[in-house]
């Protein structure tokens, strides 16, 4: 069964709250507690030279300081993430319509961040991610993603965005197809959190 969430999603942190709608439209929410603050799993650095495993380093503290783990890693936007499978995409979907005004809004899937060839980015090339990142874009898009927040890291020097690059690249694959996005107006069986704010007029 599908289960509405109100989460509020700002650009860097992702805090839980119930959301602040009045009426009827609030008995289809319920509060949740997402998991917000991520550990950034470490990776075998063995045998590559000194820039290399540097590189990796500031990548994963990079991927933590920017929370990627909070929408990329499964059941973190509901507080219960799967740790083992970190960055290996998220089955709760974010809707990025109001709830308010649509009852059966877009949703979309956090994707598979990790180096799988078939389900992750295990075949993207570095140009490719760097334009996820900084543009919202993915790999065969050419409008930015409806929830990534990535106007927050457009400004990432070419540094950190090939440390980020980097770091994703060292992970162990994880094999996880993430569900297919949602257009609006459509039904989903798949759980999905609400995310903004809303103020009245």
């Amino acid at each position: 069964m599908r289960r509405q969430i109100a989460l509020a999603l700002p650009v860097f942190t992702l805090l839980a709250c119930a959301a602040g709608v009045s009426g009827n439209a609030s008995k289809d929410f319920e509060e949740v507690k997402a998991t917000t603050i991520l550990d950034a799993p470490s990776v075998n650095a063995e045998g590559l030279a000194e820039e290399s495993r540097a590189l990796i380093k500031r990548g994963k503290y990079m991927v933590e300081l920017l929370g990627c783990g909070t929408c990329h890693t499964n059941g973190a936007l509901e507080g219960d993430p799967d740790i083992d499978n970190f960055l290996g995409g998220s089955d709760i979907g974010i809707a990025y319509m109001s709830p308010l005004d649509n009852r059966y809004p877009g949703v979309v899937f956090a994707p598979n961040l990790t180096p799988d060839v078939e389900t992750g980015i295990g075949s993207w090339s570095d140009n490719e991610l760097s334009m996820a990142i900084r543009q919202g874009k993915g790999r065969h898009s050419k409008r930015p993603g409806l929830v990534m927040p990535w106007p927050g890291y457009a400004k990432l020097s070419d540094e950190d965005t090939a440390a980020i690059t980097q770091y994703l690249r060292s992970l162990e694959p994880v094999r996880h197809k993430v569900p297919d996005t949602v257009e609006p107006g459509q039904k989903t069986r798949e759980s999905f959190v609400y995310f903004g704010f809303y103020r009245n007029k």
